[in-house]
């Protein structure tokens, strides 16, 4: 009936709007579309909706959000397609305005939907702009609502908050499906899919790294339609799995780039994934597709650390230390903004070829970290490695002058003022510690200690200003304090202690003269003597030297060797044999016999000569190296 009527009159508008609604509801939205242009001065504002409609679904969203704003009337349904095109565009501050003034001035059956989609851009704000969390009093009846809570808390660090309000979504989920009779158990399991991808991101987030793996492979063997879900599960196992199990990362990999994954990430998801790729292929020694990779993202993302980072890693992989400091640089100097990370990286590098001087200069560059406790503590540490006193003390002048100035007085402030001190006492630098000590002791002037230590400093400068403190110190009355000395020194831990003899129990009797104490003495073992000593003889004076050395010693009498008569094999003459054998001649080197094996001649033949077979050498323990059977490989899918 419909083509008949358009058979007849081709601009029908009636016509024309119904075959539109025909092929958006078929899911023919291009289709659809290029009726609406083909048509567009018949059809003029009539279907301004449906074509924003239809962009939005072919992915065109940039054109979708031009149709709807050049519409003459913002009609709810238009706004509502605002709202989805908005959050699109990760413009959420803008996309929260339209939803809440939907729900306020909007009261029909799809207020859940929109309080919905409200939730979700609330918790994409917290956790990709890190957004405080506004409490717009939204309820939590159903499971979706939960999950976007949940997801929120992430973006706030409140994990197990998180994790309790995923625990809520998930039976939620499981009640309001059981309820519909046409919904199996594989359909529950895969709509909570998305709630167990989350808490297994949660279980990582917490180091339950076992947990979340066991729990992310359930969500990827359930095999969701969702290819934004098996996308994001697929690149946090790679993440797990980092530098092992290589071969699992390039199987769940292939996940990530499925069709129309872009459209259904954010763009900082989208980057992250792209980071792990580069990451991959330099740990799967792909050094071309490594660098082609980075490049790729840093092109796209020109004032992102990362991209650099991966190249200088993957050039110190190739033991070029000085091609990625020089990469580094430069990325620090076009972008100083972003430049803390590049600098300490460089740091790093440095230690590592040992150029400590040179760290220590990049590490005094970062003005971020400069006056940071830790910072502080690494140059002095680094310097003194290297001898360099003067460079370690100015370092602890120029963080002292800063504190003084911002934040004079507190406890960050004396506590580098005592440390600076300290090294300088431990150094011998006493003179350029006394203005530290004053300063110390003028904020506490019952510091014993510290007082001590200025009178020391100042014994070497002036000994009238020492003598003048010295004044100061208590009076050695006050410092006495009331210690049990025998306990003291039968506590546990006190060594090299003089023992007391014991107290005798009793009445202590008066000794009479020349009566004392008997000692009892210790019998003294006899030496063992040799079995020939004989105690008449003279003992021979060089009997400690060995033989050799003695002076009566002339060596071992060589006497001539009997002939062996009949001790060879049956058969074999003795004068002859030497001249007989092949292997004693000129042109043949002699070879030594293995122990235990009977030595022979071989003939080689004519034209070439025999290579005698390689052999283990005998270990220390004299017996013979086996080598270590081979691991065969296994059929199937690979793997050892």
């Amino acid at each position: 009936m419909l083509v008949t009527i358009l058979h007849e009159n081709r601009d029908d508008v009636t016509a024309l709007q119904c075959k539109i609604v025909c092929l958006v509801q078929s899911g023919s939205f291009k289709e659809a579309l290029n009726v609406m242009n083909t048509h567009s001065k018949v059809l003029g504002s009539e279907v301004v909706f449906e074509k924003a409609y239809c962009e939005y679904r072919l992915n065109r969203v940039e054109s979708a959000l031009k149709t709807i704003e050049s519409a003459p009337d913002q009609t709810d349904k238009l706004k509502e397609l605002y709202g989805q095109v908005l959050y699109r565009l990760e413009r959420y501050d803008e996309c929260r305005t339209v939803y809440t003034d939907l729900i306020r001035n909007s009261q029909d059956e799809y207020e859940e939907e929109r309080k919905t989609n409200l939730a979700a851009v609330v918790a994409a704000m917290s956790q990709w702009e890190k957004a405080p969390m506004e409490d717009l009093g939204l309820p939590e009846s159903t499971y979706e609502l939960c999950y976007n809570t949940a997801c929120a808390l992430i973006g706030q660090g409140q994990l197990t908050e998180a994790f309790n309000k995923l625990r809520q979504a998930e039976e939620l989920c499981r009640v309001s499906l059981a309820e519909d009779s046409d919904v199996t158990e594989e359909d529950i399991e895969s709509e909570l899919a998305v709630i167990h991808s989350q808490m297994a991101y949660i279980m990582q987030l917490e180091g339950r790294t076992d947990e979340a793996l066991q729990l992310y492979n359930q969500v990827i063997k359930l095999k969701p339609s969702d290819v934004g879900l098996l996308a994001v599960t697929a690149n946090n196992i790679i993440t797990i799995n980092k530098d092992q199990n290589v071969f699992d990362s390039k199987k769940k990999v292939k996940l990530t780039n499925a069709e129309g994954v872009e459209h259904k990430l954010a763009k900082k998801q989208l980057q992250a994934i792209e980071f792990n790729k580069a990451l991959l292929a330099m740990y799967t020694n792909q050094a071309d597709q490594c660098r082609k990779l980075a490049s790729s993202l840093q092109s796209q993302n020109p004032g992102h650390p990362r991209p650099v980072l991966i190249q200088a890693a993957q050039l110190c992989r190739e033991k070029q230390h000085s091609k990625a400091v020089e990469l580094l640089q430069q990325f620090s100097e076009q972008n100083p903004e972003s430049a803390s990370g590049i600098k300490l990286t460089m740091a790093q590098l440095y230690l590592v070829q040992g150029h400590v001087t040179k760290a220590c200069d990049v590490l005094r560059s970062i003005e971020e970290f400069k006056h940071k406790a830790g910072m502080i503590s690494a140059l002095v540490t680094m310097y003194s490695h290297e001898e360099d006193i003067d460079s370690a003390i100015d370092v602890f002048k120029q963080a002292i002058e800063y504190y003084q100035a911002e934040q004079p007085g507190s406890a960050a402030h004396l506590a580098l003022v005592r440390e600076a001190a300290n090294f300088k006492l431990k150094h011998g630098r006493k003179k350029e510690a006394i203005s530290d000590l004053e300063q110390l002791w003028k904020k506490n002037t019952n510091d014993v200690h510290t007082l001590a230590q200025l009178i020391s400093a100042y014994s070497l400068v002036d000994t009238d200003k020492a003598k003048s403190l010295s004044k100061h110190l208590p009076s050695a009355d006050t410092m006495s304090f009331n210690v049990d000395v025998d306990e003291l020194e039968n506590s546990h831990g006190a060594t090299y202690v003089r023992k007391k003899a014991g107290k005798v129990v009793g009445e202590n009797l008066p000794k009479e003269p020349g009566q004392g104490e008997v000692k009892k003495k210790k019998k003294k073992k006899k030496g063992k003597l040799p079995k020939n000593y004989d105690p008449k003889a003279t003992p021979d004076t060089e009997r400690w030297l060995p033989m050799k050395e003695r002076s009566y010693y002339r060596g071992k009498k060589k006497g001539k060797k009997k002939e062996q008569i009949g001790k060879g094999t049956q058969g074999a003459m003795t004068g002859a044999s030497a001249e007989l054998d092949a292997s004693k001649t000129a042109s043949s080197p002699p070879t030594s016999p293995r122990p235990g094996s009977v030595t022979g001649s071989s003939t080689a033949p004519s034209g070439g000569s025999v290579i005698p077979p390689r052999q283990q050498k005998p270990s220390s323990s004299g017996a013979t190296r086996k080598k270590a059977p081979q691991k065969k490989k296994k059929g199937g899918k690979g793997g050892w």
